[in-house]
């Protein structure tokens, strides 16, 4: 009897061979190969069933495990091509479903997926792209692709298409919105590299990036300034080039307590637009001086208080708060037009973790007092006449407000109730880990482009690999990280086996089942 037989080798490489059973004895006929992965070893069962029976589809009539030597010389396959063909399927299905594929540009797709694949240079990416098999564009074509993406007016359509996509799978009538800077490795400043604040305290040049995003953190716009440009004027214009590139007009904006500005929400508002936007605890003894005055400091764990807040900080308007009436004021937009409503929340949680915090600014505070600490003045430390004191009022205001925070909006209680003005802000988060991932998954930074040009088609590349990963992450549940490395060894490899090309693929494992049942797609 003829048939086909595995040998396991001390080095985990299996050998395929063909053989008889004569006599009670196995006789080795023939070596196909000698495999040393799932797919090299399908390939050579594959050619040593095509050898066994030319022509026709043969049984596989027996596995054992037999000797390592056998006497024959080997003829081994020769393995011609390694593809990580599903990875690749994932990303450019993704990447069509989108609807990006608007854009006929293989070498910005190229660029685009392997920024998802391998965050790198732009030379490297063909690197990227050779590893996991792909053809690809020249590194001269890859360039020019970024002044395609800039006179072609690339961003302009991914924002269409991310929009219609967010409005047809959830609600884009509320968006988050927040600012961030990236800084470049160089040493002079231009027009637009400009040193400025930056939360990392580095002195680079920077470019200061904000981004909006709908709820679950999808982005919908992205948008550069100059590194020395104030956070608080870039809200307005993202904003005004949002609506009108998708014709709106009811749309809420929530900000962090970085965009509270007076100009800031009064232009929300003239605009017909609805926003919710942290508050500085600072504002609390003001906004709260009602109840202060009629409850002290008690409050209870998850207490919500709906008040109004004056628009700007002069007398006249705290005076619209009338803290001799125990009920709060309760905002109408007619009646109270020198406020906003302010809705306040207590937090026991909270107030643990602020009291903490205060109790190590305390310390170093006293220890800089006592001068056995030197440095530059802490909080709850006061100089006068040249001597250094703490600061006791100051911290028992601080200590009277912890577990307090703060929300500022124009929407009315009748439209929008306090819990849901609450949820609203702390969905926040949603754009904050979209700036995580953008730096961090896809290295956004640093920026080694130096015109503006360039960096504007950067971003542009950016904004697209951030919609694809938040996509992947929002169907799957996984992060982009744990995609591409679940994806990225299951490889399609071609070997040539006595002149004779054979594709085989790795086995799907259960965690690249489950990503492919989540995005609803099948293995080509």
């Amino acid at each position: 009897m003829v048939f086909i037989r595995k040998s396991a080798g001390r080095s985990g490489a299996t050998k395929v061979q063909i053989a008889e059973r004569r006599g009670g004895r196995n006789h080795i006929l023939e070596h196909v190969g000698t495999a040393r992965s799932e797919a090299e070893l399908a390939v050579l069962m594959a050619e040593a069933r095509r050898r066994l029976r030319p022509g026709q589809d043969a049984l596989d009539l027996g596995e054992a495990v037999v000797e390592q030597a056998t006497g024959l010389p080997e003829r081994p396959g020769v393995i011609t091509g390694k593809r990580s063909a599903l990875l690749w399927q994932v990303l450019t299905g993704v990447y069509a479903r989108l609807g990006f594929d608007a854009i006929e540009d293989a070498a910005f797709a190229q660029l685009v997926l392997a920024r998802i694949i391998e965050p790198t240079s732009k030379a490297d990416s063909l690197r990227v792209l050779d590893e996991i098999g792909v053809e690809h564009a020249s590194l001269r074509t890859m360039f020019r692709s970024l002044q395609r993406a800039s006179v072609g007016g690339y961003r302009d359509q991914i924002a269409t298409a991310c929009f219609t996509h967010a409005a047809a799978s959830g609600d884009v009538s509320l968006c988050l919105y927040d600012v961030t800077t990236l800084y470049f490795e160089a040493e002079n400043e231009d027009e637009l590299r400009k040193v400025g604040y930056s939360k990392e305290r580095r002195v680079d040049p920077q470019i200061v990036v904000g981004l909006l995003v709908d709820r679950p953190g999808f982005p919908l716009e992205i948008g550069c300034w100059e590194g020395n440009t104030a956070e608080t004027s870039t809200m307005i214009p993202i904003i005004r080039q949002f609506q009108e590139r998708h014709s709106l007009s009811d749309l809420v904006v929530v900000a962090d307590a970085g965009m509270l500005s007076a100009a800031n929400l009064t232009d929300l508002d003239v605009a017909g637009l609805r926003f919710i936007v942290g508050s500085r605890v600072t504002k609390a003894p003001g906004d709260l001086a009602s109840h202060f005055r009629w409850h002290g400091d008690a409050f209870t764990d998850g207490q919500v208080i709906d008040t109004i807040t004056p628009r700007v900080a002069t007398r006249a308007a705290q005076a619209v708060n009338d803290e001799k009436k125990r009920a709060e004021p309760v905002w109408d937009p007619a009646m109270h037009t020198r406020s906003w409503r302010a809705v306040w929340a207590y937090s026991r949680k909270r107030a643990v973790r602020d009291g903490k915090t205060l109790t190590l600014q305390e310390n170093r505070a006293k220890a800089v007092v006592a001068g056995e600490k030197a440095a530059r003045t802490p909080r709850f430390v006061t100089t006068k006449n040249g001597s250094q004191s703490l600061d006791e009022a100051s911290l028992a205001r601080a200590r009277r407000l912890v577990g307090l925070k703060g929300y500022v909006t124009n929407i009315p209680a009748s439209v929008m109730p306090a819990a849901e003005v609450i949820t609203s802000y702390h969905d926040l988060w949603h754009v904050e880990a979209s700036f995580r991932m953008s730096k961090s998954d896809l290295r956004a930074r640093p920026i080694f482009h130096h015109t503006r040009e360039s960096i504007e088609a950067h971003l542009t590349i950016v904004f697209a690999a951030l919609a694809i990963a938040r996509y992947l992450q929002n169907e799957t549940g996984l992060s982009i990280k744990k995609i591409v490395r679940t994806l990225r060894p299951l490889q399609q490899v071609t070997v040539r086996i006595a002149g004779h090309d054979h594709l085989a693929e790795d086995r799907l494992t259960p965690a690249a089942q489950d990503i492919l049942a989540a995005l609803d797609l099948s293995p080509q």
